[in-house]
């Protein structure tokens, strides 16, 4: 991976992107956003919250936002490695299909077995390997088989292709007051946010929410530094080792502050959510939590933006929720 500043992320780079992701033959579309008035879901506090539905997605979540303008900027018929808990290795494989080239996703042995099973349906390979081992996998396929690494969430033009989901944000609900995103590798945390504020939204206060057992962007900021960490949640999409080198320096640009929930309310989180009819995986929901538990301060009167992040979830996995 190229070591790129933030400074290399402008206004530009990101308005170019999203007609890069807009034109891709991956078949990004625009989400819904929908007001929470509209649904039957809990709010104990008196604010205009907005539901950005990023759940109904191409392949059911927002990484093909990215990997629309990763793949974009290399050539078809490539032979990639990736490190993923299951999002971006489904956009990943996906994308591997479209364009005529060969890949393998490592996975966490964590990740749920039908993330893999989905992966390999488009004809992705899959390695599953303990989480402390997946950046060896990948660094073994590059130097052995001479793989091409496509970072899943530490990468310039990923996060490029994200903060398409920040500048249409915008545009269905311009100037917000507050608006909060799931963060694991801070990928997608780390593009809307600099969407946001460099499209002149100064006043916008922008949320990062962590599972209190895979906090790497939260300890990051406590440590002035990315770092590593056994990270393990429910959330297992928002579990990866480390925090992203360029996430992180946009995050401490751009971000508020990061916020944690636990894995029982990302559990609760998933069960009223489906039973107001939407579909969020674990990973999805922690904006969710962050807002109906009260961790994401100063709301009342304001205008808020709550991100549902994906919605790829197997009935064997709903189960297990409560409710």
């Amino acid at each position: 991976m190229d070591e790129v500043s933030a400074d290399a992320v402008t206004l530009d780079l990101l308005r170019g992107a999203r007609e890069t992701v807009r034109a891709s033959p991956l078949g990004v579309i625009q989400t819904p956003m929908i007001s929470w008035s509209q649904t039957t879901l809990p709010l104990s506090i008196s604010c205009d919250v907005h539901i950005k539905l990023e759940n109904l997605q191409r392949t059911g979540s927002f990484k093909i936002r990215g990997v629309a303008n990763q793949f974009a900027r290399r050539p078809s018929g490539g032979h990639f490695v990736t490190m993923s808990a299951g999002n971006y290795g489904k956009s990943f494989a996906y994308a591997l299909k479209h364009y005529g080239s060969k890949g393998k996703v490592v996975m966490p042995e964590t990740a749920p077995e039908s993330r893999s099973i989905l992966i390999k349906s488009f004809g992705a390979e899959v390695e599953r390997v303990p989480t402390s081992g997946l950046m060896e996998v990948v660094q073994r396929c590059v130097r052995e088989e001479n793989m091409t690494f496509l970072h899943s969430y530490d990468d310039l033009d990923l996060i490029a292709g994200h903060a398409s989901l920040g500048l249409e944000l915008l545009e269905q609900v311009p100037e917000p007051d507050v608006v909060v995103v799931c963060c694991g590798g801070g990928g997608l945390l780390a593009g809307v946010a600099s969407a946001i504020k460099l499209s002149g939204c100064n006043k916008t206060r922008i949320y990062g929410v962590e599972p209190e057992g895979a906090c790497t962007m939260y300890t990051s900021f406590r440590e002035d530094k990315p770092v590593w960490m056994d990270a393990k949640s429910v959330a297992s999409g928002l579990a990866p080792p480390s925090a992203g080198r360029l996430p992180y320096e946009l995050c401490r640009r751009f971000v508020e502050r990061i916020v944690l929930v636990s894995d029982g309310e990302i559990k609760e989180a998933v069960s009223t959510l489906y039973k107001a009819g939407l579909v969020v995986e674990p990973s999805g929901t922690a904006a969710f939590a962050a807002v109906v538990n009260g961790k994401i301060p100063d709301l009342e009167g304001r205008r808020v933006v709550c991100i549902l992040s994906g919605g790829n979830i197997g009935k064997d996995e709903l189960v297990t929720f409560p409710g």
